[in-house]
């Protein structure tokens, strides 16, 4: 069975009937897990294989691991430090901080690929600006130059790790201050700002070979009145033509309130996928993801297919080894040097 355009999430630790019966459906094309699913390192193995034997291909699972203030699972993980707390480290030492930024990376990718986990949102390519109520320490500087330095070094570790990268929020999360989890932000500023302040790290991730990004649930509103993730001009004007992006998009949740003049579920899932998104995530209202289900017509893509499966984790270390390497030791001891001389600034829960 082909893999479909959505990413959902499950309620528990293990799967129900009906956890099953929704995973089964033609339209699913994997599953995003949150905290509230995670409680220990060999429950959660059970819990990625039971969802990757629903079905063949198997489903995507991923998960936003990004580090410091947003790290889905935390007993049996190492703490990762945060963007900000790498950028901190960047003003100090620029290539011990690069490398460090690229053995998180690593650590992030084998730690989750060791669980079964196939894919991190992350990294964070935001531009750090004063007074954002959801950015705070998840984004690596102010400099766009360093953010896309950082970034890159994120993307290589990962994928040494066997995992691929998502760059969000494009075309860029920092020049609003509300959450698009609890509101519908608005940008004013013209697209030549946004461009220097926002799009470039993406810009040039893409060059390195970016596989996924995400976009806001933001307007942009000299460039349309749609938020990014519903604009067929930042989709596919922008992203795919102008920046020739030919990764995976995926939209940000369906169920965050910067979504929710799309209309009811399934319009915010038609309006991302005509927009350009390739995948969508519905997460948090199952109600909301049945409805999708039920009244979503899609064909089969085998351009999703192939995009998709790029994204699938390919982990070669298992975890009772990579606590032995070298590399392993080295970087959580210097994660802890760093979370001692450069601690988190601020605190965040969604």
């Amino acid at each position: 069975m082909s893999p479909g355009p959505l990413i959902i999430d499950i309620e528990g630790q293990s799967l129900t009937a009906e956890d099953t019966e929704v995973l089964s459906h033609p339209l699913v094309g994997g599953v995003i897990l949150f905290t509230r699913n995670f409680a220990t390192p060999a429950q959660i193995t059970e819990l990625v294989k039971h969802i990757h034997a629903v079905r063949e291909p198997r489903l995507l699972v991923a998960i936003d691991h990004e580090g410091g203030p947003v790290q889905r699972f935390q007993d049996g993980f190492t703490h990762l430090p945060a963007a900000a707390q790498l950028g901190r480290y960047y003003d100090y030492n620029p290539s011990k901080a690069l490398q460090l930024t690229r053995n998180t990376g690593w650590l992030l990718a084998i730690e989750l690929g060791a669980v079964g986990i196939d894919h991190s949102f992350t990294p964070v390519l935001d531009r750090k600006t004063h007074g954002s109520k959801v950015l705070k320490d998840r984004t690596y500087h102010h400099d766009v130059q360093v953010i896309a330095e950082l970034g890159n070094q994120l993307m290589k570790g990962l994928q040494e790790g066997g995992m691929q990268a998502t760059g969000k929020h494009f075309p860029g999360h920092g020049g609003v201050k509300e959450d698009s989890h609890l509101e519908l932000p608005v940008d004013t500023r013209p697209y030549e700002d946004i461009y220097s302040q926002g799009i470039f790290p993406f810009e040039r991730m893409i060059h390195y070979g970016l596989a996924g990004i995400m976009p806001a649930h933001v307007i942009y509103e000299q460039v349309d009145s749609n938020p990014a993730g519903f604009s067929r001009i930042w989709l596919e004007e922008i992203l795919r033509k102008q920046l020739e992006f030919n990764g995976l998009i995926f939209s940000d949740d369906l169920s965050m309130a910067g979504a929710h003049g799309a209309g009811g579920y399934t319009e915010r899932a038609k309006a991302a996928l005509a927009a350009g998104c390739d995948v969508v995530l519905a997460c948090n209202n199952r109600t909301g993801t049945i409805e999708i289900l039920e009244e979503l017509k899609h064909s089969p893509d085998p351009v999703l297919h192939s995009r998709l499966a790029h994204m699938r984790g390919h982990h070669t270390e298992a975890q009772e080894t990579y606590h032995d390497s070298a590399r392993w030791k080295k970087t959580v001891d210097d994660i802890h040097l760093l979370n001692d001389e450069f601690p988190m600034e601020q605190e965040l829960e969604f």
